[in-house]
């Protein structure tokens, strides 16, 4: 399959990365530099430039991996460019829905998707929201579907859906990457080193994820094979209950669904 992903950011990054790595896929990566495409220099499998429009003409997929607010002049851009009649255009900016860029792309039939990644496709682990918009065929969905599963898991979901989900795992990779931070700087403080720290943080988050998806059990009832009567770990587990750790965490995901 013919890919081309616009815009070479962290997410753009991600998943050409990500996708290079089946090596099953003909990529092309845009950006507005050939600096910013510096960091694809010598990957066989990922083609770049920075023409939209050319990269564009050729492709099965296109993915808009923009900042929301250059969606707009970069769809306006490559309109003439795209044969709405096959292509499938996936949206992975924030908040920029398919009607919104129908309507930027000047096509009210065009196959368009709202997907949120996170960065983990670049290793194959993102958690996935995909929306598709209407007249966006069940075929269309699956070829959209099968992609984003080679870069980890997938959630099919409304539009609606996908502000909660994004919380919970587009920002939440960075909510999960600040709690294993103040673990490392509690190693710290109780005498290891820095990466020694770092290190026993992230294995200890990989177990307790294998122990849970093993298991296919609720993180309770983990908590509860941890937890021994009179021992060190409910007294840990108080601490952050005293500090308000359940709901700081809800808060801080609720927080994003905020309007201004």
């Amino acid at each position: 399959m013919k890919i081309t992903i616009i815009g070479a950011g962290n997410m753009g990054g991600a998943l050409a990365l990500g996708w290079a790595r089946t090596g099953a896929h003909e990529l092309t990566v845009t950006a507005r530099t050939q600096e910013t495409l510096s960091r694809f220099a010598g990957l066989d499998r990922i083609h770049t430039t920075i023409d939209n429009c050319e990269a564009v003409r050729s492709a099965d997929v296109v993915v808009i991996a923009v900042k929301p607010w250059l969606v707009e002049t970069v769809c306006r851009q490559i309109a003439g460019s795209l044969d709405f009649s096959r292509q499938i255009i996936l949206s992975v900016a924030a908040n920029v829905f398919s009607g919104t860029l129908r309507s930027f792309l000047g096509c009210e039939s065009a196959k368009v998707c709202y997907v949120m990644p996170n960065i983990a496709a670049e290793y194959g682990e993102s958690m996935t929201y995909l929306a598709p918009s209407v007249g966006v065929t069940p075929e269309d969905t699956a070829v959209v579907r099968d992609l984003l599963l080679e870069v980890g898991k997938v959630k099919q979901c409304q539009e609606k859906d996908v502000a909660a989900g994004n919380m919970l795992s587009g920002c939440g990779i960075a909510y999960v990457m600040r709690f294993i931070h103040a673990m490392t700087e509690g190693g710290v403080e109780m005498g290891l080193y820095p990466k020694e720290a770092r290190e026993i943080a992230m294995q200890t988050m990989k177990g307790a994820v294998a122990v849970l998806e093993g298991g296919d059990m609720h993180p309770a009832v983990g908590i509860d094979k941890v937890t021994t009567p009179g021992g060190l770990t409910i007294r840990g587990l108080n601490e952050l209950d005293h500090a308000g750790f359940n709901s700081a965490v809800i808060r801080c995901l609720k927080a994003g669904l905020k309007t201004d």
